[in-house]
C-alpha cells in the first residue's frame, strides 16, 4: 500500500513537471511571434519592431510598433513608454504630412547623455476614422447634462453618438492585451514606476485619462497639446469642462506620480491657453507641485508633428530623468 502511494506520488510530479516543461515551451514559443523587425522605417537610430494586426477583441486590429534603442539588450532592464498615433513618430517619409516626432533622434540622444533612463517606446497606431472615439476620455462625456449631450452629437462630422465611444475600450486593449506581450517579450520593468503614456492632442487627453483609470499601471503622463476643447472647438462648448471635472475628480495620488501637459498658441493650439490657469488650479489643489506636475506654454508654436519634435525632450526628460 505504501509502495503503491510511492509510485502515485511519484507519477504526479512527474506529470506536473512535465506540464510545466510544455507550458513554458509555448510561452518561448509565442515569444518569437509577436513583434518582428521592420526594416522599412527610415530611422535616425534604433531599431522599429512591428506586429501589422494586433489583435484585441477591445478594438479594432492595427498595427503596433516597438523601438528599441542601439544598445538594447536583453541583460538589462527597461522603462516603456506607451505613445498614441504610432504612425506619426520615428519616420516622417511614411506619414500623410511628412512630419513625424523624432522620438527615436530625442530617446537616443538623452539616453546616450545619460539624461534618461533606459527606455523602450510602444507605438500605437490610429485608425483615422475611429481616432477621436478611441481617445476621447470616455467617462467625462457623462459629466454633460442631457442638453450638453444633444448640442455635442449635433457635431456630426467630429463626434458619434456618446453610446459609440470607445476610450475605455481603448486603455483596456493597452493594458489588458498589449502591455502583458511587452512585457514577456521585451526586457522591461513591469512596474508603474517605469511604465509610461505619451501623446498630443486628443493623444494628450487619452494619456491623462491613462494615469487616472490605471494609476497603478502608469506612473507618468505626457501631455503636449492637450485638446481640452475634446472635439471641433465652438461657442459655449461644455466638453473642456466635463473633462476638466473628470480630471479633477480622478487625479492620482501626487506622491508616487508625475503629470506633463503643455501648450501653444498658433492654429488649434491657440485655443488651450484659456484653459491653462484652469489645469494648473486643479493640479495644485490636489497636492501636486512643480516637482510633479508641468503645464508649459511654448509661445508661437503650432499643432504639429515639427512643434512637438523640437519639445520632446522635455517631456522625456521630465518623466524619465535620472534621480
Amino acid at each position: 500500500m505504501k509502495y503503491g502511494i510511492i509510485v502515485f506520488v511519484f507519477i504526479t510530479m512527474l506529470s506536473c513537471k512535465n506540464e510545466i516543461k510544455q507550458e513554458n515551451s509555448i510561452n518561448n514559443q509565442n515569444r518569437t511571434t509577436y513583434f518582428k523587425t521592420y526594416p522599412k522605417a527610415q530611422l535616425s537610430s534604433g531599431k522599429l519592431m512591428r506586429m501589422d494586426s494586433f489583435p484585441s477583441k477591445f478594438i479594432t486590429s492595427r498595427p503596433v510598433d516597438i523601438w528599441l534603442p542601439n544598445d538594447y539588450s536583453k541583460e538589462k532592464k527597461y522603462a516603456v513608454v506607451y505613445m498614441h498615433d504610432g504612425q506619426m513618430l520615428f519616420d516622417s517619409t511614411s506619414t500623410w504630412n511628412k512630419q513625424e516626432w523624432k522620438v527615436d533622434e530625442w530617446a537616443s540622444k538623452l539616453m546616450d547623455e545619460n539624461k534618461t533612463k533606459d527606455f523602450i517606446v510602444v507605438a500605437t497606431h490610429n485608425i483615422k476614422a475611429e481616432r477621436w472615439q478611441d481617445l476621447f476620455p470616455q467617462k467625462a462625456f457623462a459629466n454633460l447634462s442631457e442638453g450638453d449631450k444633444q448640442i455635442i452629437n449635433q457635431q456630426k462630422k467630429h463626434i458619434k453618438e456618446g453610446s459609440k465611444l470607445n476610450g475605455d475600450n481603448y486603455l483596456k486593449f493597452l493594458v489588458e492585451e498589449l502591455k502583458p506581450i511587452v512585457d514577456i517579450e521585451f526586457s522591461v520593468h513591469k512596474n508603474k514606476e517605469n511604465t509610461f503614456v505619451m501623446g498630443s492632442s486628443m493623444g494628450g487627453l487619452m494619456s491623462m485619462y491613462a494615469i487616472c483609470e490605471y494609476p497603478e499601471v502608469f506612473g507618468g503622463a505626457g501631455c503636449l497639446s492637450t485638446h481640452w476643447p475634446g472635439a471641433q472647438p465652438i461657442d459655449n462648448n461644455p466638453l473642456p469642462w466635463a473633462i476638466l471635472k473628470y480630471m479633477e475628480n480622478n487625479l492620482p495620488n501626487p506622491s508616487n506620480h508625475k503629470i506633463y501637459f503643455d501648450y501653444g498658441t498658433e492654429t488649434l493650439d491657440a485655443h488651450y491657453p484659456q484653459y491653462a490657469p484652469t489645469v494648473t488650479q486643479i493640479l495644485m489643489s490636489k497636492g501636486y507641485s512643480e516637482d510633479n506636475f508641468k503645464n508649459l506654454k511654448f509661445e508661437g508654436t503650432n499643432h504639429s508633428e515639427n512643434a512637438w519634435n523640437k519639445r520632446l525632450d522635455i517631456p522625456f526628460t521630465f518623466l524619465l530623468g535620472q534621480d
